[in-house]
């Protein structure tokens, strides 16, 4: 008897959601619109950590188009920090702070929301904002493939704008890259060698006591319950958890290996095949890779291979390559030549360099044109790196059909494509 292989489907990763208590308290209806491109573009922060003040919030208050109206955070200290910075540069008292990130989604006077929370609250927050008839800013990376998928069908039925935070396109460093190789100066494209970060191996912390300025529950959100402990929430420690993040093959992935895949130019725009080798620390609250050895495969016949060692990239063709040895630093290239290579914007056949991820989103907000980080580039990257992950976990090689969205006679890999969400609001 012939197995099925069940498909992942858009639709009831959605009500699985919605119906996990992440339904918004109401549903506004879109307050920008057409007939009033130039007013001012009305903003909601939900997550205010330094991702989202000191990148986010620091970039859109200093857009004389946009407008913040509230600020959001599980941390009292935090969500006050920030309604103090949006204070000081409006010269009011105006912003709200909020706990309760459903206060800004079913505000109807707020155009947009800017999400940057841990991982596992980015696509929830992401869809709700989506069905409430708002636009979306949010930091990367998916939680899992079957969120990736949901997000960019709900998207596009919605024919919402949609940013992922992230720069690297509009980085002069890796635009420089891609337009070199999309124009030959490397010659025909070989691989692609990228080093990523590690991981932290986190302490075994007993569960503590919750600090009465944190809202632990909603912190933990649609995630898998796990007792407090404070290294959770220092810095981004909460990323090495599988319960809210993925490790830095996602996250730091995100960044080296959507310019591999810019560069290897596959007509599916992902993988199609991953394997490789990592290690999960033992005796840790730690308990996602921290160490990999990954290669990606791609229709084209291109390799990206990616190990934890750094923050570099090369990208290495028949007649010579380019790259650098960290993250934003120095070009290299095997002949200086190439260094000093321009091309004409009519002529490249890589697009011109797109403004930051922040003012992009505020430009297409009025123009409804797409984003220079889409919902479905956002899935296709994380769809690579998810790709990557699971062949680690699994300790094998997957295949991915993009025609059927679901890995190829391989129901275990298919099954770890999505999670369960538990419902918050009954804890």
């Amino acid at each position: 008897m012939k197995k099925r292989t069940r498909t992942i489907s858009r639709r009831n990763t959605l009500k699985g959601i919605l119906a996990a208590g992440l339904a918004p308290l109401a549903v506004p209806s879109r307050v920008l619109g057409a007939e009033a491109p130039s007013k001012k573009i009305t903003l909601g922060f939900i997550g205010m950590g330094s991702q989202g003040t000191q990148a986010n919030l620091r970039n859109f208050l200093s857009q004389a188009d946009a407008k913040v109206l509230a600020v959001c955070d599980v941390v009292a200290r935090k969500r006050d920090a920030a309604r103090d910075m949006v204070n000081k540069q409006y010269g009011n008292a105006d912003c709200k702070a909020h706990v309760d990130f459903r206060q800004i989604i079913q505000d109807k006077s707020i155009d947009a929301v800017v999400i940057s929370t841990p991982d596992h609250w980015h696509v929830p927050m992401s869809l709700m904002g989506l069905e409430a008839g708002k636009d979306v800013f949010c930091e990367k990376p998916t939680k899992t493939i079957a969120e990736g998928i949901a997000l960019v069908d709900l998207v596009a039925r919605r024919k919402a704008v949609f940013q992922i935070g992230l720069e690297d396109r509009s980085v002069v460093h890796y635009h420089k890259m891609v337009e070199w190789v999309r124009n030959g100066a490397i010659g025909d494209l070989q691989r692609v060698e990228v080093q990523l970060p590690g991981g932290t191996v986190l302490p075994n912390q007993p569960p503590a006591e919750v600090p009465k300025d944190l809202d632990y529950n909603l912190f933990v959100g649609p995630a898998e319950f796990i007792p407090y402990r404070p290294v959770i929430v220092q810095g981004n420690n909460w990323r090495f958890l599988r319960n809210f993040g993925s490790g830095s093959l996602l996250d730091w992935g995100s960044h080296q290996v959507d310019t591999a895949q810019l560069a290897v130019n596959a007509p599916e725009e992902c993988a199609i095949e991953a394997e490789g080798t990592g290690v999960i620390p033992k005796d840790s609250l730690t308990n996602v890779v921290t160490q990999f050895d990954v290669t990606f495969r791609y229709s084209n016949g291109m390799e990206v291979h990616v190990t934890s060692s750094g923050t570099g990239i090369k990208l290495i063709g028949s007649k010579g390559w380019v790259g650098n040895d960290a993250w934003r630093d120095r070009l290299k290239a095997s002949d200086e030549k190439i260094l000093h290579t321009k091309y004409a914007p009519d002529a490249s056949k890589h697009w011109p360099m797109p403004p930051g991820e922040q003012r992009n989103f505020l430009d297409c907000v009025k123009s409804r044109k797409p984003t220079t980080y889409t919902a479905r580039t956002m899935h296709m990257l994380h769809l690579t790196l998810h790709m990557g992950y699971l062949a680690i976990v699994l300790g094998r090689k997957v295949k991915w059909d993009p025609a059927k969205q679901q890995f190829i006679n391989d129901d275990q890999a298919n099954a770890m494509c999505k999670c369960e969400y538990r419902d918050w609001t009954k804890a």
